[in-house]
């Protein structure tokens, strides 16, 4: 038998589930634009991912095709307690099944606890990778325990950012305003 090369920025998820093929990798970090956001330009590391494909016999039908996604990476943040910058350890490990198309896909999923896909004719695993991973980061990045936490301002101390100072009245701006004469 004839091994196949797969190109996990192509992959033909069919043909690698039938010859139940693994590709692993790591990719920089950096090339995940939508995981990093604006600290793209500065991230540094690694994802290192891991993925295998198999098909599954169905008794009385065609073979299921399945594919195993594994990745890691540690992930810029910002704390969300101390609104310092950190580091998101995320991992993956997910098996997802694909079906012949969007329709069978949406039946499958509303029925079923397994995560369902439509195949497609050429995956991009860099692109599957970067959203299983954005589905993994917590949703309030914290520190366990921060080591600077915020400290409220004294009172008496001016507003920070430009922030209005609270105590002050609102409509004392407008105390200069010209009045209109009363009608008679």
């Amino acid at each position: 038998m004839v091994e196949r090369a797969h190109d996990p920025r192509r992959l033909d998820v069919a043909a690698f589930a039938a010859d139940a093929g693994a590709l692993e990798g790591a990719w920089p970090l950096a090339g995940f634009g939508r995981l990093c956001g604006d600290a793209a330009a500065a991230a540094d590391g690694a994802v290192t991912w891991h993925v295998q494909g198999q098909t599954r016999p169905v008794r009385g039908g065609e073979p299921q095709l399945w594919l195993r996604v594994q990745a890691t990476a540690r992930v810029p943040a910002v704390c969300q307690r101390c609104l310092q910058p950190m580091l998101v350890d995320v991992a993956v490990d997910r098996w997802l099944r694909f079906v012949a198309d969007e329709a069978q896909a949406a039946e499958l999923d509303a029925d079923s606890d397994d995560d369902v896909l439509a195949l497609e004719r050429a995956l991009d695993l860099h692109s599957l990778v970067e959203d299983e991973l954005l589905l993994a980061l917590p949703m309030v990045p914290r520190h366990g325990r921060c080591g600077q936490p915020l400290v409220a301002p004294a009172a008496g101390t001016p507003p920070r950012w430009g922030e209005p100072d609270a105590a002050a009245n609102p409509f004392a701006a407008l105390a200069g305003w010209p009045r209109k004469p009363p009608v008679q």
